[in-house]
This record gives structure tokens, sequence and C-alpha cells, in this order.
């Protein structure tokens, strides 16, 4: 194992892969990723792996776009397929503020020179035959949306940083990270240890754990999150074609196809914490007990959208861990109180953000700044207030507000009064 090198990743998750690839991708090979168990470990190998490009922030859309067109040449440059379909995807607005929210996407697409446009309840009954449009007001179509396979991503990235003079160390869990006088850090692993110029904390569910080790305490919490699979649905086996995914976001759950069938997730209102303390060193690739009663007015709502939904058994349920911050932003860039220790925590949209992620990271470590201004993803926005109480609360809001509509400036009540 390297004893030396110029960032040491710690995490090998999407996120952590694709940082060590734009890393030697813009020419820092002597780089080095650090993975307690085998990549994937945690919340990346069971992820719904939904991609989408726009998003209500500006830069995030930007850095969504970039990732969803790198996936498919990343399998062109290292020959590890990413599992991309891109049937499209119909987003349904049921309420006035909804489309008018997605009329706005629709503008923006056309600054971004994104295909995203207005279809009509004709040309979305071709698109999705299955799908009930009674009482939808708009339906905006996204040819490239879609989703991939976690797995295949991850290695693809991981591949892909090979390829460039990255190493990857499995099964060899930091035990210590040690700044120096000079800057630089000691990272100690049962393996040895690195002295690098750079930490990076992208440990997904463990980054909590990872920061203290730093002496840094980061605003984080797990939650369960559910989608299932239904059987074979005879349609979806007749067809020639994959059909779009649907984001019915007045209606609390998004829907795909999977295999001959639909995947189905939702985030309910009924918020279950896990690992409120730490996250068990020994979780890896286990998941939790189905809890399918918890999304039922989901699965109904989602069920009178799409009848074949009820009409199918269910093949498989996840349910898993999935760390959010207290507002659902990443916590991205280096720790205000920490030199060349950069974060990257609390990521949701995975894999509609990992490429993005990746290149902005690596462009803030080798050149000082970012190509777009992440000012919402700012370390510096939660302080010591923000701890666990608070924390909890606001990620239980988040996440049962996630497909709500978020205004500008507004005030959530989850959290108060906070002293600080």
């Amino acid at each position: 194992m390297k004893t030396h090198a110029q960032a040491v990743v710690i995490g090998g998750g999407v996120i952590g892969c694709s940082i060590l690839y734009h890393l030697a991708k813009l020419g820092w090979s002597d780089v080095v990723l650090l993975e307690r168990d085998e990549l994937t470990s945690g919340s990346t190998w069971h992820a719904a792996a939904n991609i989408h490009g726009l998003h209500d922030s500006t830069n995030i859309s930007r850095i969504q776009h970039y990732t969803m067109n790198l996936y498919k040449n990343l399998e062109a440059e290292t020959g590890q397929s990413c599992g991309v379909f891109q049937p499209g995807s119909l987003y349904l607005a049921q309420t006035e503020n909804r489309s008018h929210q997605l009329q706005l996407q629709a503008s923006k697409a056309k600054l971004y020179g994104m295909n995203f446009s207005e279809v009509t309840r004709a040309e979305a009954e071709k698109l999705h035959p299955l799908v009930n449009f009674d009482g939808i007001r708009t339906i905006m179509w996204e040819p490239d949306g879609g989703n991939v396979d976690p797995s295949g991503v991850t290695a693809a990235y991981a591949a892909g940083a090979r390829q460039n003079g990255a190493e990857i160390y499995r099964f060899n869990p930091v035990t210590a990270t040690e700044a120096q006088p000079d800057g630089s850090w000691i990272v100690r692993t049962p393996k040895g240890d690195i002295k690098t110029q750079w930490v990076v904390n992208a440990a997904g569910l463990w980054g909590r754990e990872v920061a203290r080790l730093a002496g840094l305490e980061l605003p984080l919490q797990p939650t369960e999150h559910q989608y299932f699979v239904t059987e074979t649905i005879a349609q979806i086996d007749a067809m020639d074609r994959r059909l779009p995914s649907v984001a019915d976001r007045d209606g609390e759950y998004y829907l795909r196809q999977e295999g001959q069938g639909l995947l189905v997730g939702a985030y309910e209102r009924d918020v279950r914490f896990w690992a409120e303390g730490e996250t068990p060193a020994g979780f890896g690739h286990e998941l939790f007990e189905d809890d399918l009663e918890r999304i039922e007015e989901n699965m109904m709502r989602a069920i009178d959208r799409v009848p074949a939904v009820g009409e199918a058994g269910i093949k498989r349920v996840i349910n898993g861990p999935m760390i959010w911050s207290p507002d659902s932003n990443v916590l991205f860039g280096p720790a205000p109180e920490l030199k060349n220790y950069f974060c990257c925590n609390g990521i949701i949209p995975g894999f509609s953000q990992s490429g993005g992620m990746g290149l902005l990271a690596a462009e803030w470590m080798i050149e000082g700044e970012t190509k777009y201004d992440m000012f919402a993803w700012d370390m510096a926005r939660f302080g010591a207030w923000a701890g666990k109480e608070f924390t909890k609360s606001r990620v239980g809001d988040q996440y049962a507000h996630r497909f709500s509509i978020h205004f500008p400036n507004e005030e959530r009540a989850a959290g108060r009064p906070v002293r600080s």
C-alpha cells in the first residue's frame, strides 16, 4: 500500500468513487481511495438510482445535466456498463402551484440546452399507456430521464480512476486522521499509514464517524427509505420498448419500470430514523424489515394513478438507510475548522448528482475554485447550534416533505426554538 498520496478519499460508494475518478482525470494520479468493506457498501448498492436533469437550483441543474451525459461516456471510456436506461420521464402536476413549478423548470431548460417540455394528455398516454391522467393539470416530458445500475456506475468510476493511476484499497477501514503542522494529514489504517495533502470524507452512512476522527461534528441523520418492485405485468411484458418513469410529486411517490414490472418508491410522513447515535461499524449490505403499512397511503395513490400496480403481486421490498443533512442539501467543501479536509456528505439524489459533485470537488482541490457557485452547499451554513435534536427534527421534516414545493426564503417550524 502507498505511504504518500496527494489525496485520500474515504468511502467507496458512488460519490467517493466519482471524486477519485475526477481527481485522477484532472491530473492528480497519485490519489487513493480507502473503503472499510466492499465498494457500494452502505446506501449505494440498494439505491433506486433514478436520474433526472432539472432541479429548482440553476447550478444543481447544471451538474445533474453533466452527470446524465457523463454515464454513457464513462461506459465508452472504461468498457464497464453503467446500466443506463433513458426511456424518458413524465412529471405530473395536480395543483396550480405544481404546474407553475414545472413551467418554470421548462423555461430554465431552454437556457441550459436541455429537453424538458409540456406534452398533451394524448401524447402522454402514448408514452405511458398504463397511467391514468385524470385530474392532471400539466404534464412535462424529459426525454433523457431514466435510471442507472448503482453497482455498474460505481464500478465504472473505479475503473476509470484506476486507468488514470488512482489506487483503491478495499476492506481497509480508516482508524485515525491526524492533522500535521505543515497542513498535511496522516491517515491511519490496519494495513498501514498514508501521508496526504488532502483528506476527503465521502464516507456516506459513516460520514459522522469519519468526521469525528478529525474532531469534526457533522449534522447528519440516517432514515429508512422503502421502495418495492412488482411481479411481471403482462402489458409491460408485451411491449417492445421501455416505459418512461413517472414523478407524481403531489402524490408523494415515484415510479419506473424495473424488469418487466414496476418499481414504486415513496417519501411517507411517518418517518423512521436509524442509527441516531452512530452507524454500526459492521453494517454493509444489510436491509431492514419490510414495513409497507407505513407507505400505504402513498401506495394507494400510486395504484389510483397506475392501476396495474395494484393488480400485480409484490416481488420484493427494499427498505434501506439513507443519510440526510438538516436541509437535505449536501455538506460540501473544505471544513471551515480544518485545513485541507474536504467533505461530501448527506447526498440524497446521488445518481443524478454524482458526476457533477465529483467534478466540483476535484476542481476545488486542484484549482482552488469551482466552475459553479455552490453556496447552497456551503459547509459553514450549520454551526455548533445544529446539534442532534435539531438535526433529527429537521431531517424528519425534510424527509416527510421531500416532494413538497419549497419557496424562496421559506422558514420551517421544525427544529425551533434553538438557542445558539
